[in-house]
């Protein structure tokens, strides 16, 4: 049992040659360190290298009938499965050229015949040695990127939560508006998901910048913080001046997030877009919006996508004056605003993914918000 387990445990070795003296030769030196196998021709060896346990090295002869060395080689190294086995050319061509040939082919070593044993045993055993280094450091790769990637994703999530909990502060901690986040956020991310494959938006919606606006979206209003409590807290209909007063919000969001930028040091996509969406969210298709009456492609592109999300919210959640609509109604009121309110491109891929928004609007339920908690579009 031991002999059988010791035999299993050694690298395999491949010799390929079509002379029956070579390969007996070539076998009897290897089989006390190795286990061996043999192959007469290319094309049997390409059988043997793709099979099964796969060989640890292959010894090359260079000068077969059919398909030579070079050949052999050339296709070992175009097929992934093969690729990585190490090859040695051993042949009677010792030209410089031929051993050029054969390490621009993707061989590891080239000895000439006739053979001299302890070379070959040295550079056979030096080559094993490196490609088990060359294992253990994949093994140790991929173990680090599992590792950055955990690390990654936590960091992501703390972030998040960092985001969430900032956001909801702009929302005086109620739940039911922590619930309008968390509904905007995903339907910013199912409606870029939509968007990116329209030939308008694929230079900019890509995995990462979804994932990063989807992550700014719930500052959306942050600026609301800096707002007197008197306004949020008031009932009954607003002023004029007190309408002014609120939509200071958009300038206020768009300096705090500066802040954030100056105190990070430099630019950062996750607080441009972040930005964007404060300051840009409530500018209208048409120009009618604020604070800058912005039109159309001078909106930024999240702040279109938001600006859809954040009325559709607004119009299925129940408000002092006005109640809940129902999905279908609201998404009406949406398409009626394209063009006016909203980008016509946007709006048609919304409708597209209604069914995904209205999914979303049963995980993060739709409750009634108290009159001082409202938010004013």
């Amino acid at each position: 049992m031991l002999d059988t387990y010791e035999n299993v445990s050694r690298p395999t070795i491949l010799v390929v040659d079509d002379t029956p003296d070579n390969l007996s030769l070539l076998s009897n030196l290897l089989r006390e360190l190795y286990r061996v196998k043999i192959a007469t021709s290319g094309a049997k060896a390409l059988q043997i290298a793709q099979a099964l346990p796969q060989p640890d090295l292959i010894l090359l002869d260079v000068m077969m009938p059919d398909m030579d060395g070079y050949e052999t080689c050339r296709l070992l190294k175009r097929d992934a499965r093969t690729v990585e086995i190490p090859v040695i050319f051993l042949t009677a061509k010792n030209q410089v050229h031929d051993e050029e040939l054969g390490l621009r082919l993707g061989a590891v070593d080239y000895i000439s015949k006739p053979v001299s044993p302890p070379v070959m045993i040295a550079r056979v055993a030096t080559q094993l040695r490196l490609l088990k280094a060359q294992q253990q450091l994949r093994a140790q790769n991929h173990q680090l990127k599992l590792l950055v990637a955990e690390k990654t994703q936590k960091l992501n999530q703390l972030q998040q939560a960092i985001v969430l909990g900032l956001a909801s502060l702009s929302e005086s901690g109620d739940a039911a508006k922590l619930n309008h986040l968390r509904r905007t956020q995903e339907y910013l991310r199912v409606l870029a998901q939509r968007l990116c494959r329209h030939p308008d938006f694929a230079n900019l919606l890509n995995d990462e910048t979804i994932d990063l606006m989807v992550q700014a979206a719930p500052l959306h209003d942050i600026g609301r913080i800096q707002l007197p409590d008197w306004l949020s807290e008031k009932r009954g209909k607003w002023g004029e001046a007190e309408l002014a007063l609120m939509r200071q919000h958009a300038v206020l969001g768009r300096e705090a997030i500066e802040i954030m930028e100056h105190c990070f040091g430099g630019p950062h996509d996750f607080l441009r877009f972040a930005r964007e969406i404060a300051y840009s969210h409530q500018e209208k298709w048409d120009g009618s919006g604020y604070p800058q009456q912005l039109a159309g492609e001078a909106i930024p592109v999240s702040a279109r996508m938001m600006c859809v999300a954040d009325v559709y919210d607004a119009l299925i959640s129940e408000r002092e004056y006005e109640s809940a609509r129902r999905h279908a109604d609201a998404l009406e009121i949406v398409r009626a605003g394209s063009g006016v309110h909203f980008d016509p491109r946007i709006v048609h891929a919304f409708c597209e993914v209604s069914d995904e928004i209205c999914q979303i609007t049963q995980r993060f339920p739709v409750q009634a918000v108290p009159a001082q908690m409202q938010m004013v579009l």
